[in-house]
């Protein structure tokens, strides 16, 4: 990837890049709609990544080229005000973390930027937290700015925030700066504390990607998250983090039943997910399994964000490997993937049965990608 981006930047810009930064997309192993509930996650960076080539232009002017977009190309003058791109979405991405450095006080200049990746889009592997991060880390280094990487993923979910319009939590960012090889990592979302998780030995984690097309996904999930709010509100706090589970029990019936079953998702998650690590770190493959397959039915009831498609799926894997691994819709919602940890055995005969069932049933044709946990956002 770094000889062809190298190769795309000279066409384009006539000059090899000075650096060149490479972040990982993620999948989310247990912990759904919760990060943004100042709640728990227990993601892992994955071996897809986005690589951005950078070089200072000795001018103002911020150029940029989209590889995985037909080459296309825009630009944008730090001197005039930063609006969004009315066509081009992707450079949204761009434009919002320039937007948010230069809001908190940093001083960037004008570049030249390429920009490539693997992470399939649309997935809930969170192609934009990684390209979001990557030019984060990109105009750090370039422009020598002080932050932390996690002020880096803090800059780049503000971009996804204020910019581009998603009201998406800290976890698909903080992953992408943070994450480490061969461990899961537990996310506070509400102190960013950060606890390795190592993932099962004699498992892998593989991703299938439903390939539901996810119309509506921002509009959905900002509306979740305003009924996450709304049930926060209601027992005078701001956030569902503050609100014992016994205390939701006892006055559950005065919420509106929608409400209420929002809010029980996340309080019950966040237990699941304090309750994955136990098991991960206790190698109880059964609770794991056990666990994620609660995750998944509680998406499909109480939050209501699954697809037929993805729920099909799902009881698929899990019947097929039973107490041996687990298997659950992973991201945002609304489509996208399918996370399962599966024992390394039975990976091979778990791809050939949901290859002969899954676009029979459906009529659609998923993607499988086996992965390994991969390290955080570096320079190369």
């Amino acid at each position: 990837m770094s000889v062809a981006i190298n190769s795309a930047f000279e066409k384009a810009f006539a000059s090899q890049p000075d650096s060149i930064i490479k972040a990982p997309g993620r999948v989310n192993l247990i912990g759904e709609h919760t990060d943004y509930n100042d709640g728990f996650v227990l993601p892992c960076a994955i071996d897809f990544a986005t690589w951005v080539a950078i070089k200072p232009n000795d001018s103002r002017k911020v150029r940029l080229l989209a590889m995985d977009y037909d080459h296309q190309l825009d630009s944008f003058d730090l001197d005039q005000e930063l609006l969004p791109h009315p066509n081009l979405q992707w450079s949204n991405y761009v434009r919002g973390v320039f937007s948010e450095l230069i809001k908190a006080g940093h001083v960037v200049d004008g570049c030249d930027i390429a920009i490539t990746g693997n992470v399939p889009q649309g997935s809930g592997l969170s192609s934009s937290a990684s390209l979001e991060v990557a030019i984060a880390k990109a105009l750090v280094h370039t422009f020598s700015l002080s932050l932390s990487v996690a002020e880096i993923a803090i800059i780049a979910q503000a971009a996804e925030n204020n910019f581009v319009g998603c009201n998406c939590g800290i976890m698909d960012q903080l992953i992408s700066a943070c994450g480490s090889s061969n461990s899961a990592l537990l996310i506070d979302c509400r102190s960013l504390s950060l606890t390795p998780a190592p993932l099962l030995k004699g498992h892998s984690v593989v991703i299938i990607n439903s390939n539901v097309k996810r119309g509506l996904v921002d509009s959905k999930y900002n509306e979740r998250r305003e009924q996450c709010q709304q049930a926060a509100a209601h027992f005078g706090l701001s956030s569902l983090r503050d609100l014992p589970l016994s205390q939701f029990n006892a006055h559950a019936q005065q919420l509106d039943p929608l409400i209420a079953k929002r809010a029980r998702h996340v309080l019950e998650e966040n237990q699941r997910t304090l309750d994955a690590v136990e098991a991960l770190s206790c190698h109880d493959v059964a609770r794991l399994s056990e666990l994620m397959a609660q995750s998944h039915a509680s998406m499909r009831d109480l939050f209501e964000i699954t697809t037929p498609e993805i729920d099909y799926l799902v009881a698929l894997i899990a019947d097929f490997v039973e107490d041996k691994g687990g298997a659950r819709m992973t991201g945002g919602g609304f489509g996208g993937c399918v996370v399962a940890v599966v024992a390394d055995e039975l990976v091979a005969p778990m791809i050939a049965l949901v290859d002969e069932c899954y676009e029979s049933k459906t009529g659609l044709k998923e993607s499988v990608y086996i992965t390994q946990a991969a390290s955080g956002v570096k320079v190369l």
